[in-house]
């Protein structure tokens, strides 16, 4: 079963995703767009719209005006806490970065 997290977790990830990591949300988004049947180039920008304990969500709006969902499973598999997000995200980051071949930034 998909573990749910709460609507201050729901909340503040996506808050700090879409304010501080914005390019982040754009290169993932164009790293897995293939795996959702988009073509990357077609991408002009991304937010991160959820996550569940399975994996993130981000919404991806084309070049011509649509929007398409982008779902990317967690690398290291189901997670249940909070903390564990960040970890996630940090590997779809650097797997996005691999597939793009963009030199990743150091992680603090």
């Amino acid at each position: 079963m998909t573990f749910l997290f709460d609507d201050a977790a729901l909340t503040g990830v996506l808050g700090h995703m879409n304010g501080d990591h914005g390019d982040d949300n754009l290169l993932i988004s164009r790293a897995f767009a293939a795996d959702a049947g988009l073509t990357d180039a077609a991408i002009s920008a991304a937010t991160m719209t959820g996550f569940d304990g399975d994996q993130g969500v981000w919404k991806a709006t084309l070049e011509d005006g649509s929007t398409a969902e982008i779902a990317v499973a967690w690398p290291g598999g189901p997670i249940t806490e909070r903390r564990e997000v960040r970890r996630e995200i940090v590997a779809l980051y650097d797997e996005a970065c691999a597939r793009l071949g963009v030199e990743p930034r150091p992680h603090a």
